[in-house]
């Protein structure tokens, strides 16, 4: 392994999490539900770059013909993000929220972990309502967000 995918392994497991890691990668997936939905959450491990990054990917996909509605809400959605971002897959419409660190040279520590995964976590699960409207309730991207963020 390495020492991010150990610090992962060893938080997630402490934590009580279920998880398996994909074969061949320093990636870790499991399942998290949300006061929204259920996602599909990754942790993966950069090891040579000494960076970690967190996902958590939407069970629903943005159909072609709603990809730049979608597009247009993400892009909305960024803009005010501190920390961390959404991503559209454009050739499949899978969108997934992003938190990620840089750990050179500095320990992984459980805490960190904790805060990626948690900011990661809430802000997916705050925006999937208005992803939701965009992709099924013929809401615009514009107005979905004036709700979602008030």
């Amino acid at each position: 392994m390495g020492r991010i995918l150990d610090a992962l392994t060893e938080f997630f497991r402490a934590d009580g999490w279920s998880f398996s890691q994909l074969e061949g990668r320093t990636t870790l997936i499991m399942t998290v539900n949300g006061a929204h939905g259920t996602y599909t959450l990754f942790a993966q491990a950069r090891e040579e770059q000494e960076q970690v990054a967190v996902y958590s990917v939407y069970g629903v996909k943005a159909s072609e013909s709603k990809r730049a509605e979608a597009m247009e809400y993400i892009t909305r959605a960024n803009y005010g993000l501190f920390i961390g971002n959404f991503e559209l897959d454009l050739s499949d419409g899978e969108v997934r929220y992003k938190t990620s660190l840089d750990v050179e040279g500095e320990p992984l520590t459980p805490g960190m972990i904790r805060l990626l995964v948690a900011a990661n976590v809430a802000t997916a699960d705050r925006y999937l309502p208005g992803f939701m409207l965009v992709l099924y309730g013929n809401r615009s991207a514009a107005d979905a967000i004036r709700e979602i963020e008030g």
